[in-house]
């Protein structure tokens, strides 16, 4: 074969592979699309019923067919940013702790452990949510914080409810967050690590300073991350948020998230328009996952051009 002959087969292999990466590129972006469309067109007839009022009333009666979405909205935001304000500083404290003081064997132990957590089923969580942890909320936990001031603590001490749900999730998403905040911080160039505990730096003045601004954009993506995590969970928040089609103000009162309530009454929709109100609830959920997506894009872009500077 001659220079010319390959050089052209060659060229048509680069036409194939570069066409079908354009494909497979084009291709996630129809999903997405036939995704949006085929809920929309099942949703249409809550959407043209009921309007942005579906958003924003708590409403939820099959046998007056009236249907709103605004406590199960309450109970993802709420659980989610329970979640969120327990598990990170815990992830935090974890990777660094990996990353900048634990021996070698320590860390390998310890790192074992957080992918163990990351393996579980999400069911087993619940199940030992419901059984195990609620008692102890309902028994030991819920009673000590009833003592603080304020209405976050205040009513009966059900075990189940938003506190509950929130914990559950924090534990869950723990071990993913603290994964990539490790794999963050190890990126850090030891020379300058090494500098700045050389001029006389402290421990927590070379993290401060060095460790967290350097994996910056690293730690925003694992908390968009935990963040996505938290919100599409499903079967352990099911087992002990409560599902209660309500808004309180206590987190010990029970509550619903959508997806605990699309898991709970999707099998038993018993009218279209009661079926095309829990499609419209995974509508508004399809949608905060894009909101979040696009805000943690924006983030990290502005990061980047801070850095830049």
């Amino acid at each position: 074969m001659s220079f010319l002959t390959r050089s052209s087969t060659h060229r048509q292999a680069d036409r194939i592979f570069r066409w079908i990466t354009i494909v497979c590129a084009a291709s996630t972006l129809l999903l997405v699309g036939a995704i949006l469309w085929n809920l929309m067109s099942n949703a249409w007839p809550s959407i043209s019923r009921f309007g942005f009022g579906f958003i924003t009333s708590t409403q939820w009666n099959p046998v007056k067919s009236e249907y709103g979405a605004a406590s199960s909205i309450y109970g993802t935001l709420v659980s989610t940013a329970i979640a969120l304000l327990l598990a990170l500083p815990i992830s935090l404290a974890i990777a660094l702790f990996l990353t900048s003081y634990a021996p070698p064997w320590i860390a390998r132990i310890v790192g074992t452990c957080v992918e163990l957590l990351a393996a579980i089923p999400s069911i087993i969580y619940g199940m030992w949510g419901l059984f195990v942890f609620a008692p102890f909320m309902q028994k030991t936990l819920q009673p000590w914080l009833a003592n603080l001031p304020g209405p976050l603590f205040s009513g009966a001490a059900l075990g189940v409810g938003m506190l509950t749900s929130g914990i559950i999730l924090a534990l869950m998403i723990l071990p993913f967050l603290t994964a990539v905040m490790r794999d963050v911080f190890a990126m850090t160039p030891p020379v300058l690590t090494e500098s700045a505990a050389g001029m006389g730096s402290t421990s927590w003045e070379v993290t401060w300073h060095i460790s967290i601004p350097h994996g910056l954009r690293g730690l925003v993506g694992a908390t968009f991350l935990g963040l996505g995590r938290a919100i599409g969970e499903t079967m352990a928040v099911t087992f002990v948020i409560g599902n209660s089609h309500r808004i309180a103000g206590s987190l010990f009162a029970p509550g619903n998230t959508i997806a605990s309530t699309l898991a709970n009454e999707f099998n038993e929709a018993d009218s279209p328009l009661l079926e095309a109100a829990l499609i419209e609830l995974g509508l508004i959920l399809f949608a905060i996952t894009l909101i979040i997506q696009i805000l943690a894009q924006l983030w990290l872009r502005s990061l980047q051009k801070q850095q830049a500077r």
